[in-house]
């Protein structure tokens, strides 16, 4: 397919967005400004990958032509770099696809990630401590920051529920494809017989809400303040510092407790009772599409089983593209490229099918 027309639509973009940005009145508007710089990273990496694109053809038929030559030695040098090239130009196809598709407004947003122990009791909150270190060390990896907003800690050193913040670029582009039901398949420390026992836990990515995305109503709203659970001794925190938050309408509820001050703690209960109730509202247009569009590589659904990790056999398998690996270590050590290339060129594929593109 010939992309060079949208590719003139984006050149001419660009050129439109430097002129705004050189405007003096351009950070007036902090919201929109960053819309406006986003927008412009996104058409600046896109222009760049197809200027890559068209250099590697034309070294290609460079080289073939060279190829061709009387010069022996110039001819068996082309020839050499022509398998590489030919990599690249498949890579670079597949990559101007992706960047030319209608982008997801929530893609370059942060997210709030929400880890809860499923069935499996202790052994469940365990492994919701493990995935939430793998997230953790993932982020580290590719730049982001991470922030701990609220947890519920089990009694045996996991947690049965937490919540956490991840900043940084395409954060919940990449981060999204975690969200459904991670199984785990091992032998618990607690285990005398040396049983296998499966668990679950459910990981929730959500694009993470601004004030202007979702407004709470102060009579919607039901705020308490409490004592803050500790660990017992010097650790209990005897002051009214954890802040539980109702959302009337929806049942939704959040508790925070394990920030600084209550001011902290209420400021964090609301951000995710704002993220959670943006991502109803996304949920509820999703519905409105077809049965396809939902079960689509990237939708989300929570109460999809989408992944298992059995660690007798060091195998970990993504069901949704049904591709395993058996660096199950590395996995869990935050190494979970594999799974979100592999992830991305599915969800590419599918895209680029829905918009009638070969």
């Amino acid at each position: 397919m010939d992309y060079s027309g949208l590719i003139a639509q984006r050149r001419r973009r660009i050129g439109e967005i430097d002129d705004m940005m050189a405007d003096a009145s351009f950070f007036n508007d902090p919201k929109k400004a960053g819309e406006i710089v986003r927008e412009h990273r996104k058409i600046k990496s896109t222009l760049e990958i197809w200027d890559r694109l068209e250099s590697a053809k034309r070294q290609l038929e460079e080289n073939e032509e060279l190829s061709k030559g009387e010069d022996a030695d110039l001819a068996e040098m082309a020839r050499e770099e022509i398998p590489g090239l030919q990599t690249e130009i498949e890579q670079l196809s597949e990559d101007i696809q992706y960047a030319l598709l209608p982008a997801d407004p929530n893609e370059d947003r942060d997210a709030i990630v929400e880890i809860r122990a499923g069935a499996g009791g202790d052994e469940a909150s365990l492994f919701a401590g493990e995935l939430l270190r793998l997230y953790q060390r993932y982020a580290e990896t590719r730049g982001w920051k991470t922030e701990h907003l609220s947890s519920s800690p089990s009694e045996v050193g996991g947690f049965k529920e937490v919540f956490l913040r991840v900043t940084g670029d395409e954060v919940f582009r990449i981060l999204k494809y975690e969200s459904g039901v991670h199984r785990v398949q091992r032998v618990p420390a607690t285990e005398t017989q040396g049983r296998i026992h499966t668990s679950t836990v459910t990981v929730a990515v959500m694009p993470e809400a601004e004030e202007v995305d979702v407004e709470l109503k102060p009579d919607e709203l039901r705020i308490e303040v409490c004592r803050a659970g500790g660990a017992g001794g010097q650790h209990v925190n005897r002051t009214e510092s954890a802040v539980q938050v109702f959302h009337l309408p929806t049942g939704l509820y959040v508790r925070c407790e394990d920030g600084r001050s209550q001011g902290q703690n209420k400021e964090r209960a609301l951000q995710i009772m704002r993220t959670r109730l943006y991502e109803m509202k996304l949920r509820e247009e999703q519905e409105k599409h077809s049965a396809h569009r939902r079960a689509q590589i990237g939708s989300g659904d929570r109460s999809e089983k989408i992944r298992t990790y059995n660690f007798p056999q060091s195998r970990v398998t993504d069901h949704r593209i049904s591709h395993t690996s058996h660096n199950l270590n590395g996995i869990m050590a935050g190494d979970l490229s594999e799974f979100t290339a592999e992830l991305q060129k599915a969800e590419m594929a599918e895209r680029l099918s829905e918009a009638g593109i070969k």
